[in-house]
């Protein structure tokens, strides 16, 4: 796979590392990249995450996975929505919801990087990053 699509580069290495159940898996940072692992922190899909800087031009962010009681990872699903090939876009009022509002989509809109959730509660559309569940 090429790093044309670096988000889409983040999110196989958490699923893959989920799957093979590491504790933790090292992404290489961007911004946007920080903004999706705050957000998968925020709505549990992770345990944590930081940046750590030494490494590289650009850092790397490392994220703590999260299982359940019996080892499952905590994240069933995850997947790019846009890609650089087909952008995805939506306004406020057509935010995907994820199995019934169970699982999270996260848009990249004007006002920053933020759910679906959080968007449709802010009136703002954009660009449909992932979804998770």
């Amino acid at each position: 796979m090429s790093m044309s699509d670096p988000i889409a580069d983040m999110l196989t290495r958490i699923r893959n590392a989920g799957n093979a159940r590491h504790k933790r898996v090292d992404v290489p940072a961007s911004k946007m990249k920080l903004q999706i692992a705050r957000i998968l922190q925020k709505e549990h899909f992770i345990a944590n995450y930081k940046f750590v800087a030494d490494e590289g031009p650009q850092g790397f962010i490392r994220v703590y996975l999260k299982y359940t009681p019996d080892e499952e990872p905590v994240i069933n699903g995850i997947e790019r929505v846009s890609k650089p090939g087909l952008r995805r876009y939506c306004g406020s009022t057509e935010v995907p919801r994820i199995f019934g509002g169970m699982g999270v989509s996260i848009l990249s809109t004007s006002r920053g990087v933020m759910t679906g959730r959080e968007a449709q509660k802010m009136g703002v559309g954009g660009e449909i990053l992932c979804s998770v569940w």
